[in-house]
């Protein structure tokens, strides 16, 4: 599994693993943190004839992390993809919270199985119920420095 930034030729690829508009995982992109882990051997390459990259397979993304700092915490605004995807793509926000001596924050669905067994694996403790999101009941999970 290879991890790196996400970029705007991804948008369409996050927006199918996040059953979301293209447009909002655009913006995504350009507003947060958000880095992609995909499969090794599907890596994107610049298309040598005119500089750019090429549009990321959906097939080829296993998930995505976004993430922002304010007030002494790295807040996860989301994440998706599969259960190995997750527990590999929250290593990103951590290292950076640990660099800057910060907590994690992250607020999941109770149906997002994936990320809560992933946030367990790396030691956050839920911390109650989160706001609704989109009508489903939200989880607070937090991982002190």
């Amino acid at each position: 599994m290879h991890v790196r930034d996400a970029r705007e030729a991804d948008a369409d690829a996050l927006a199918t693993i996040a059953d979301s508009p293209t447009d909002v995982m655009r913006n995504l992109v350009h507003d947060r943190t958000v880095r992609v882990a995909e499969d090794e051997a599907a890596a994107s390459d610049v298309d040598a004839s005119n500089g750019r990259f090429a549009g990321s397979d959906p097939e080829d993304i296993l998930g995505f992390v976004s993430f922002d700092a304010r007030d002494e915490v790295v807040y996860v605004t989301q994440i998706d993809g599969t259960p190995e995807a997750c527990r590999r793509l929250l290593d990103e926000p951590i290292a950076f919270a640990e660099h800057e001596s910060m907590s994690v924050e992250a607020l999941v669905t109770t149906r997002s199985r994936a990320v809560t067994d992933a946030l367990s694996d790396h030691g956050f403790d839920e911390r109650g119920r989160g706001p609704r999101f989109e009508g489903a009941e939200t989880v607070r999970f937090r991982l002190e420095p």
